[in-house]
């Protein structure tokens, strides 16, 4: 059988498409190193368990997951992965399960945009580990928030049964799943399941709870496999006669559709999907120009500029509206921004801007140095104003009050609202508390959480503590969430952590009378802030699932604009409310 490529993205991939590492001056920019050293990885995640275990799939002249889905979409490099980092750097005493052992992602299918999930058999032949039921479950519930058919490319083993207590039973486990394939069916969203290998045990029941269910010639589909059903009952059965695709087309009436091969399987699920009755894509999105023709949307500065104006490094600072520039629409020459109460709380730059004509809000914490007006006393007793100035990537109450108004606004206008990350969190201190910070945190918090309009995320630098928290954290629905490799989250940065870690554990040493001198003390520091700072890297919360795609700066523009369209389907019709608000 002929074997296809691996499925790639042009947006995964840009850097090998010339997105040099030096600047001018010779050095290398420390953000485009780093994104590369993680494209470098993402390769290597990327083949699954191995050349071996591509190998053996061939052998059984099977597809691999990725090869499924690239014959499956229109356009393999627009396909946009979720969780590729899934898993990364766990279950190293298993062996490891790259990519949690399962591709999940959004990709056209002839024009329809949907949620593709594909078991890869390469990694311990499918199975579920504790971070592949998460995985799933969590492009599942992209899929309901867009309204976008799902699309299962099952071959599975079942659970990972050296780790069954951390699959099977809890809410965001093995059955979530299953449950979830039963609510999006009556949600009325379309879902299709093709097996194509084996679908083993409890995992059965994911594709029968699919309203169309598809199975290649060699795939088995059975609670037990022979094996375990002589152990139980004593009864000698081969795969075909207990669950082969023979068996369920003509005698058990479980599928709909038996397929020869993996690529004949293909070409049935695309030409099923064409007959779903959901909007299609635009193949491009244009604006309208002089004369009635299309023109191509342009930022206002190259993509590349990013690594120029973007940095981490302490003391250092830059205005965030200068990254708009470079993925926003162009309007006379510079970003279409409409900054809402730009002389107010400016430390949150919040507006109103394009990505490819198409309509969002933006909330981004400032990375520079800000003043504030304040009412007060000048100097001889008049009456006036006064200043204060606002530290760079800190919400003040003035901040968080102005973008509580702003998300409501835009969910009065019914569009989406992008949350750009790089907050040490909330100021803190007597002048903040007097100034109602816990209160105007609250109404951001309370605003955000229960938006109607698409949440987008994106984390560039740090997302610290409660600031994570209002700029829409993981825990308050987002509906994709991106970051560069430069990002960070955590409770706190690691400075502030270590120094309080440290002080517990030497309090916690002197009570057992140990004595803690300045060797010991250096000792327990480094260890700690090792520690740490593995923990607040954005690797470690992306192996998690804490967010959905690492990606290259340069491409923040196309991802943003894959993002803003799988959103075509969102359902606006749920009323905005936001209950009691402390005032």
């Amino acid at each position: 059988m002929p074997k296809a490529k691996p499925a790639k993205s042009t947006k995964s991939n840009a850097a090998a498409n010339g997105a040099p590492a030096k600047a001018e001056s010779g050095a290398i920019n420390p953000l485009r190193a780093l994104n590369e050293a993680f494209q470098q990885t993402e390769r290597e995640i990327r083949l699954g368990g191995g050349p071996k275990a591509i190998e053996r799939q061939h052998t059984k002249k099977r597809l691999t997951a990725r090869e499924r889905i690239e014959q499956l979409v229109d356009e393999p490099d627009d396909f946009t992965e979720l969780g590729l980092w899934c898993a990364h750097n766990m279950y190293a005493e298993h062996g490891g399960a790259p990519a949690a052992g399962v591709v999940t992602g959004v990709g056209t299918v002839d024009n329809r945009q949907c949620m593709i999930i594909a078991n890869d058999a390469t990694v311990k032949a499918g199975a579920f580990f504790p971070m592949t039921c998460k995985k799933i479950i969590r492009a599942q519930t992209i899929a309901m928030m867009a309204r976008m058919p799902l699309l299962y490319l099952v071959d599975s083993a079942g659970v990972f049964l050296p780790l069954q207590e951390d699959v099977f039973p809890d809410t965001d486990d093995f059955g979530r799943i299953f449950r979830n394939n039963a609510v999006i069916s009556a949600m009325g969203i379309p879902q299709i399941a093709a097996i194509m290998g084996y679908c083993v045990a409890g995992g059965g029941y994911l594709p029968v709870l699919c309203d169309t269910l598809l199975m290649t010639e060699g795939s088995g589909l059975y609670l037990a496999g022979p094996a375990l059903v002589k152990a139980a009952i004593g009864q000698e059965v081969t795969d075909e006669e207990l669950g082969g695709a023979n068996m369920h087309a003509a005698i058990s009436g479980t599928i709909d559709f038996k397929e020869k091969d993996d690529e004949s399987c293909l070409k049935r699920l695309r030409s099923l999907v064409s007959k779903i009755n959901v909007k299609a894509a635009p193949k491009m999105h244009r604006s309208p120009a002089a004369g009635g023709c299309a023109t191509k949307t342009v930022p206002a500065r190259a993509a590349e500029d990013i690594y120029d104006i973007f940095t981490d490094k302490a003391g250092s600072q830059f205005d965030v509206r200068d990254l708009f520039a470079c993925f926003l629409d162009a309007k006379d020459k510079t970003a279409d921004f409409d900054e809402y109460k730009a002389d107010f709380g400016a430390s949150l730059v919040c507006g109103y801007g394009m990505i490819e004509s198409q309509p969002l809000g933006i909330v981004a914490n400032q990375r520079t140095l800000t003043q504030r007006t304040l009412g007060g006393q000048k100097h001889g007793g008049k009456s006036g104003p006064t200043y204060s100035v606002s530290m760079p990537g800190v919400i003040y109450d003035d901040s968080a009050s102005k973008a509580a108004r702003f998300i409501m606004d835009c969910n009065q206008r019914k569009i989406p609202i992008l949350f750009i990350h790089d907050t040490t969190g909330f100021m803190v201190g007597r002048d903040s508390e007097e100034m109602g910070i816990i209160r105007a945190g609250a109404q951001m918090v309370n605003a955000m959480s229960n938006c109607i309009v698409p949440k987008i995320v994106l984390l560039t630098g740090a997302s610290y503590g409660a600031g994570n928290y209002a700029m829409c954290g993981r825990a308050f629905d987002p509906f994709i969430t991106f970051a560069w490799p430069s990002a960070k989250c955590a409770v706190m940065g690691a400075a502030q952590a270590t120094g309080v870690l440290a002080m517990i554990e030497e309090r916690s040493r002197e009570r057992k009378g140990e004595k803690i001198d300045d060797e010991t003390h250096k000792t327990i520091l480094d260890a700690i802030a090792n520690s740490y700072n593995e923990q607040q890297d954005i690797r470690h919360g992306a192996a998690r699932g804490w967010l959905d795609r690492i990606i290259q700066p340069h491409d923040t523009r196309a991802e943003l604009a894959a993002a803003l369209r799988m959103t075509e389907n969102w359902d606006f019709s749920r009323p905005f409310s936001t209950g009691v608000l402390q005032t």
